[in-house]
């Protein structure tokens, strides 16, 4: 009856020891999936700089313009590109070819005050530089005390 017990504690310790190690590995390959993912998003900085307009820049990396795609729809603006990279380095002892290409997405939602008709954009060494103006009945003023 011992060694029956001995066996079945063993058994339970391996199942144990399997899941815990599956568990790790899991997290592991969770990790890496969401490097990778986090990896395709660019860096961008919203800001609002004045009281009429809000700003944002956007990283874009290895983008060419012609790549670059801004578009409004309901309350989003959103900023597809595709970047093409490929760095390559051929030696006589090694070749390395890292290549970093696919579709790019960043979405924000607008600021109601936000005249969509005065939103403007400019790309300039790697990075999008997006203007947002305040609609003119939003912008701040000040009055006069009669």
């Amino acid at each position: 009856m011992s060694a029956t017990k001995d066996k079945i504690m063993d058994n339970t310790k391996k199942i144990v020891n399997d899941v815990e190690e599956g568990i790790e590995k899991g997290v592991e390959v969770a990790k890496e999936t969401l490097g990778n993912v986090a990896r395709h998003l660019p860096f961008a900085n919203f800001a609002k700089h004045k009281t009429d307009t809000y700003d944002i820049e956007i990283d874009l990396p290895g983008v060419e313009r012609s790549e670059i795609e801004l578009k409004i729809e309901d309350d989003y603006l959103t900023v597809n590109a595709i970047r093409k990279t490929k760095n390559e380095v051929k030696e006589e002892d090694y070749y390395l070819c890292e290549s970093n290409f696919g579709l790019i997405s960043r979405s924000f939602v607008l600021p109601k005050d936000v005249d969509r008709e005065k939103i403007s954009a400019n790309y300039e060494d790697g990075r999008l530089y997006i203007s947002l103006e305040k609609e003119e009945a939003r912008k701040a003023r000040n009055i006069s005390i009669k």
